[in-house]
């Protein structure tokens, strides 16, 4: 993915609060009961957030991880929490947005290089590589809908391949589960590098600033047609151009836009690639006639390119990511309460920035079916700037079953 910026400085960071000490000795109140048998009651443990600044964040109410621990030198045990509803992710009656899964496994990398490889605050990441597959468990609806309470995720992380410079770390592999209420819910892994602020900034000596305001396009898709609840949330635009978008997001936008950076963070990009997935699905179902909706990709290209790299190994993992992420749930729903086709597979790769500066346009088009996957459906998600290639995604959905009706 596209480097994560960070705090420049190192923030002293919160100690983990711990239960009080048991006294030494007893008080006489206590020796006199002494003599009672009573049934200790166990003390939950203490759970909060983990540090916000290990996982690159710059709200505490975007940090999903809540503890962590090493097991073998690297195998790791990590915990995590999803909100009833979100502001963003969007809470689906089963299931919650995938992309929130998306993150979890990002700061559960990003939390590992600091906290057990001791990567500094002020090192920039490259998450160039990421896959999810999703194992979705039916449960009843009427006692298991994801808005009654947070999701507890327990999530068992192991690093079986590390790259170090002298004694620091420069790149490592994690592979992931995340379970819930013991269900396998997804499996996943990704490629993470770690450099220096010194090779960041001679990576990218010349960069430009965020735009402040979003250009008014009256073809800006309407949310209801993006899967999302808001038109701030919606980041694309149409173009006369068949299955070509550009990238209109809100520069102001709280989630997609969370802390600074000085190009577009990789988890838009994530997003305009399901909008776009999510818009044709929707418009070409419902018009499969219309030509600006058809199966011809468009040879209309727009790319914006990540400034040029060295040729050391950093700069390589810089001008290249691979994201693959799964998604558990429809992303749109249709009338008579049936929800849409839902991504179960999403393979994303990253060859270059995306800058501020130029337009990028988003390609999508459609594989066809084969009689192995009849009821499959794959598309491969494009980005481009300049004549160049940002990103590449490919989507694969599973039909939705209707949802009962709540008893």
């Amino acid at each position: 993915m596209t480097p994560l910026t960070t705090h420049q400085d190192q923030p002293t960071l919160p100690r983990q609060r711990q239960a009080p000490a048991t006294p030494a000795t007893a008080t006489p109140a206590l020796t006199a009961a002494a003599h009672t048998p009573t049934t200790p009651t166990p003390t939950p443990p203490l759970t909060t957030t983990v540090p916000r600044q290990y996982v690159h964040r710059a709200s505490h109410a975007e940090v999903f991880l809540t503890s962590g621990q090493r097991l073998t030198d690297n195998h790791f045990h990590l915990t995590a929490q999803w909100p009833r509803t979100h502001t963003f992710f969007t809470t689906h009656p089963t299931h919650h947005d995938p992309l929130q899964a998306a993150e979890t496994i990002r700061q559960a990398g990003l939390y590992l290089a600091h906290t057990q490889f001791n990567v500094p605050l002020d090192h920039h990441f490259l998450l160039w590589e990421l896959n999810i597959t999703t194992h979705p468990h039916p449960t009843p609806h009427t006692t298991h809908h994801p808005r009654q309470h947070p999701t507890e995720l327990t999530l068992d992380a192991t690093t079986p391949h590390t790259t170090h410079k002298g004694k620091r770390l420069t790149e490592f592999t994690m592979h992931i589960n995340i379970h819930h209420n013991h269900h396998l819910t997804a499996t996943g892994s990704g490629r993470f590098t770690c450099i220096t602020p010194r090779t960041y900034q001679r990576l990218r000596p010349h960069t430009t600033p965020p735009p402040t305001t979003r250009p008014t396009n009256p073809h800006l898709i309407p949310p209801t047609h993006t899967g999302r609840n808001h038109p701030t949330d919606t980041v694309l635009t149409t173009t006369p151009h068949p299955h070509t978008y550009l990238l209109t997001p809100d520069p102001h936008h709280p989630i997609l836009f969370e802390h600074t950076t000085d190009h577009y963070p990789g988890i838009l990009l994530l997003e305009a690639a399901h909008q776009a997935h999510t818009h044709h699905t929707t418009t070409h179902h419902n018009n499969p006639g219309n030509p600006r909706h058809g199966n011809a990709h468009s040879g209309h290209n727009g790319h914006s390119g990540h400034n040029a790299h060295s040729n050391n190994n950093a700069s390589n993992n810089a001008s290249n990511g691979n994201v693959s992420t799964s998604r558990t749930g429809s992303e749109s729903t249709s009338k008579g309460g049936n929800t849409g086709p839902y991504t179960t597979t999403l393979n994303t790769t990253f060859h270059h920035y995306a800058e501020y500066h130029t337009p990028l346009h988003i390609h999508i088009t459609p594989h066809p079916t084969t009689t192995h996957t009849p009821h499959h459906t794959t598309h491969t998600i494009t980005g481009t700037q300049n004549n160049t290639t940002i990103f590449t995604t490919t989507h694969t959905t599973t039909p939705t079953p209707p949802t009962p009706p709540t008893t």
